[in-house]
């Protein structure tokens, strides 16, 4: 593989067929017109997200069809190496994240309101329309090109390789706890449950207890019931065990649901173990012909809200590396060189839940000859 050759080319690892989603061939590519806002960052890590594999998939299985080749990975930290005319945000040479999305139009009401995730103008780091019709290119790559208010700076106090996991998983579960974990009168501790203990839940687990709350850990089994009080949980939860629910009747304020899949979710019982107007919010989304079922008549008895959370602000963004410094937040992290070889072994094992808790894909100076400037 010859070094790309910047900046008229990015090169990266690409789906190019999603029957073969797990194995990604290298590939040179055109980047997006530069515009006076973007900012271009020369990657040097990037951490495998689910929706890295759910977008390959593609199809009934996945997230629906996708538009190949395609290059997936938002949990992007690297150098800042091309700045706009308008850029103020950041400086070349400066270390920055990325995760999800690439683009917002910072005039809606939403993005006024930090809340640019829902931006209706937004584009997705890949897989994501502009205006022009470029589809936008992820992390699995020499480069990515970025309107400049999507990227953050990254505190010193974290390695990049730990950093990058928080750009995407972290942000997605701090911004539903940050916004729904409620300040409760005579100093009554919230109690968040976190169901599934993976990439997002373990990471969930962790930000509960820095916001000041109990959080409880269900899962099927007890398997990772050590890991799981490791990581801070206040106690844990195996709901294959007969009428579990019937035990944690009305005591949650917050339940953040962090699984991909819905098979086997009971979530009449989930809702029956909230408070009154608790919320019972999923993050974890899964393939497109997956559905909830569950009766209207299941609110009536408490209330409760079923919502979902995408993403989260820049300014959350901000404060969760925050929060992640002041409270030594870390992942869990398994570092994979990155390559073709690599990128089939860290997708195959991921999808078969063979990692704790997270794959970060490294050594991308080796693999696209860059970090010579």
């Amino acid at each position: 593989m010859a070094p790309v050759k910047y900046p008229e080319e990015f090169a990266g690892f690409a789906v190019l067929d999603t029957a073969e989603w797990n194995k990604p061939k290298y590939i040179n590519f055109k980047p997006k017109q530069f515009g006076e806002n973007d900012i271009d960052i020369e990657i040097e890590c990037c951490g495998l997200c689910g929706s890295d594999i759910m977008t390959a998939k593609g199809g009934e299985h996945g997230w629906g069809q996708i538009t190949l080749p395609q290059i997936v990975g938002h949990e992007i930290i690297g150098k800042v190496v091309k700045i706009g005319s308008k850029v103020t945000l950041h400086k070349l040479g400066d270390r920055v994240g990325l995760g999800a999305q690439a683009f917002c139009c910072l005039q809606c009401n939403r993005c006024k309101s930090h809340n640019e995730q829902y931006c209706a103008k937004g584009v997705t780091t890949y897989d994501g329309v502009y205006e022009d019709g470029y589809v936008s290119q992820g992390g699995y790559a020499s480069h990515v090109r970025a309107h400049e208010y999507m990227c953050f700076s990254i505190p010193e106090e974290i390695k990049s390789t730990e950093a990058a996991s928080l750009c995407c998983a972290g942000l997605t579960v701090y911004s539903p706890l940050v916004r729904y974990i409620p300040k409760l009168a005579n100093g009554e501790v919230p109690k968040v449950a976190i169901l599934g203990l993976g990439g997002l839940g373990h990471l969930a687990v962790q930000i509960t207890k820095a916001l000041g709350a109990d959080a409880y850990v269900f899962s099927r089994t007890d398997s990772k019931k050590d890991q799981a009080l490791k990581l801070g949980a206040k106690g844990f939860i195996a709901t294959g065990s007969k009428d579990w629910e019937k035990a944690h009747y009305d005591q949650f304020d917050v339940i953040l649901n962090c699984a991909i899949g819905l098979s086997g979710l009971n979530i009449d019982a989930f809702l029956s173990i909230l408070k009154v107007q608790g919320r019972f919010v999923s993050v974890g989304l899964p393939s497109v012909e997956e559905k909830y079922d569950v009766s209207p008549f299941t609110f009536f008895s408490n209330g409760a809200s079923l919502c979902s959370s995408a993403l989260g602000s820049r300014e959350e963004a901000i404060d969760l590396f925050n929060l992640a410094v002041k409270h030594n937040i870390r992942p869990w992290i398994e570092e994979i060189p990155i390559s073709e070889e690599g990128c089939n072994v860290a997708l195959t094992r991921a999808w078969n839940g063979d990692v704790r808790y997270r794959f970060v894909f490294t050594e991308f100076n080796k693999a696209f000859g860059t970090g010579k400037a």
